[in-house]
């Protein structure tokens, strides 16, 4: 448990400095650039994981398992994170940060469309508190930031949370470590194509067309200097590659109830860690929406502590009925003649 504690402060150390040094970055790598270096370099620090769970589990992918993955990873790489990256160039690093942890709600919206999972009561308060302190946060009356990196921040949220219910329906099979590293690797791919597609004249003539020349003849390895080298390992072994391994031990270690304690304290965090690195404003309102994130986060989990209550019930009940059978046959015994 000590070790899955550690495991969860790494992780989450990890996660609520993304944006923060995505932040750092974006003036020296183009947004689609930076998705594919730190996601193909994420997914070499995950791979030997997940081959390794693989062989305990003694699964080999079908051609049926790579097709669901690469659609996985599109969902998640080439639409969520290009969306992601894009809203932390028109936004405050702490109000994404804020915003896209607000995915969780999102995933159990569609889970339960999707998956047709149950939705309680719980989960409607934490929809609805949550939802309160996204507005409190964005402060739509005395906004001074960009709305299009709001709507991006929390399209990337959307996105995001359809990403997880997609790799939820399948990863009981093989696992989510090889799930998210998989997703990765095909993400990777496949954005890697479309950097190259939008190299030629035809396709970055398009883009050009519909008002998306910033995407024209995007960069692959072009403006990877020395300083800014450190970020983008940091970005992609630590945040990215490490940060996604770490979480994983931690829910091995733990559980997966516990080891979401990572997505509402990382909306505390960042926007502190922001305010200390890059002087971005803590004000009240930000304090005030924080607060209410993280009460309709904690909110989501109280159905899952009321079954882990419940379990340890039924487990300690059993073990006191024997215990207590036990002594009434050794008081009979002494009390008895044979």
């Amino acid at each position: 448990m000590k070790k899955g504690y550690l495991y969860i402060l790494i992780t989450t150390i990890f996660f609520s400095t993304m944006e923060i040094m995505l932040k750092i970055t974006a003036g020296g790598f183009h947004p689609l650039q930076i998705t594919v270096l730190r996601f193909s370099i994420g997914a070499l620090v995950l791979l030997p994981f997940a081959l390794r769970h693989l062989k305990r589990k003694n699964y080999r992918l079908s051609s049926k398992d790579l097709l669901y993955l690469a659609l996985t990873g599109f969902c998640c790489v080439v639409i969520s994170m290009v969306v992601y990256q894009m809203a932390v160039l028109y936004s405050d690093a702490s109000i994404v940060a804020i915003l896209f942890s607000c995915n969780p709600v999102f995933v159990m919206i569609l889970a339960a469309l999707v998956l047709k999972e149950k939705v309680y009561k719980y989960s409607i308060i934490s929809i609805l508190v949550s939802l309160a302190g996204m507005m409190v946060t964005i402060d739509p009356f005395h906004a001074k930031g960009s709305a299009t990196g709001t709507i991006l921040s929390v399209l990337a949220a959307i996105t995001f949370a359809l990403y997880s219910v997609m790799g939820k329906k399948h990863s009981a099979r093989y696992g989510s470590v090889v799930t998210t590293c998989f997703s990765f690797i095909f993400g990777a791919a496949e954005l890697f194509v479309l950097v190259l597609l939008t190299k030629t004249a035809w396709f970055g003539g398009f883009l050009t067309d519909i008002g998306l020349g910033v995407f024209a003849n995007t960069p692959i390895f072009a403006g990877i200097t020395a300083d800014l080298l450190p970020s983008l390992l940091y970005i992609g072994v630590g945040v990215t590659g490490l940060g996604f391994a770490f979480y994983f031990m931690a829910m091995e270690a733990t559980s997966a109830i516990t080891t979401s304690l990572v997505f509402f304290i990382k909306p505390a965090l960042a926007p502190v860690l922001a305010f200390l690195i890059l002087q971005e404003p803590l004000t009240s309102t930000k304090i005030a929406g924080i607060v209410l994130i993280l009460i309709g986060s904690m909110i989501t989990f109280i159905p899952g502590w009321k079954r882990q209550k419940a379990a340890a019930v039924l487990k300690v009940v059993p073990e006191e009925t024997a215990a207590q059978e036990a002594a009434s046959e050794e008081t009979a015994e002494k009390v008895l003649p044979e």
